[in-house]
């Protein structure tokens, strides 16, 4: 760590932290950020190729708009974590709080801990891995993408899903709004395991549920109005 450039937060605007953080990232590939106290929108924008380290816990959206960066957080995470990411990899130590991944294009989300509600609402590709517990309505609306869920899922998992995947393996409180589970293929698990590999995370012991759309709410019918309605 000590190799490390080392930015402080403490009580400074957050304009000024992210400005050194990116200018920071153009001389220096290894980048520390201590004295966090949660405060929101740190690093948001990071560019590919820098390495930033996170002491502690951060507030809502960190590393949102992240470019290819990788982004470790130490601790926990407020709202929004990764927020509309294109590339890069985003790990959280320990709980993540409501809409990680909220409409990711690319990259990957790796939660070592749980993970709140709405977990990859609106994701439009990459990949959300939560070691823990996934929350309420996981993958509300995600377009692509796969969430992958080690420890259970909360109620309304998968609701009003899209063309996302949500994989469970644990027990699922309730599935979501036209969320149906599908028995995973041979060649489906392998991809997932691939996913898992290199986080060290595979066990072919893992009685995997694949949910996806029942693609009732796909083609908007007047006479099957009830359906949204129940969103």
């Amino acid at each position: 760590m000590s190799s490390r450039y080392v930015i402080e937060v403490g009580n400074r605007h957050i304009k000024d932290v992210n400005e050194e953080i990116q200018a920071a990232a153009k001389a220096h590939h290894s980048l520390l950020v201590r004295n966090t106290l949660s405060r929101h929108n740190l690093g948001i924008g990071l560019p590919k190729g820098v390495d930033v380290a996170f002491e502690g816990s951060v507030g809502y959206y960190c590393g949102g708009l992240n470019t290819g960066a990788i982004v470790t957080v130490e601790d926990d995470a407020g709202w929004g974590t990764g927020e509309g990411m294109d590339a890069g990899h985003i790990t959280i130590g320990g709980y993540a709080g409501m809409s990680a991944g909220a409409a990711m294009r690319g990259g990957t989300i790796h939660v070592r801990g749980d993970a709140g509600p709405r977990i990859g609402v609106a994701m439009k590709g990459g990949n959300i891995i939560v070691e823990g517990k996934i929350g309420s309505q996981a993958g509300f609306m995600a377009h692509a993408g796969k969430i992958i869920a080690l420890g259970g899922a909360g109620a309304s998992c998968a609701d009003a899903l899209w063309q996302g995947e949500v994989w469970v393996a644990g027990e699922i409180e309730s599935l979501g709004v036209d969320a149906v589970v599908k028995e995973p293929t041979a060649e489906q698990v392998a991809e997932v395991d691939a996913i898992l590999e290199p986080l060290g995370l595979v066990d072919s012991a893992r009685n995997w549920r694949r949910i996806v759309s029942g693609q009732r709410l796909w083609y908007f019918e007047s006479r099957d109005a009830n359906a949204w309605l129940m969103i």
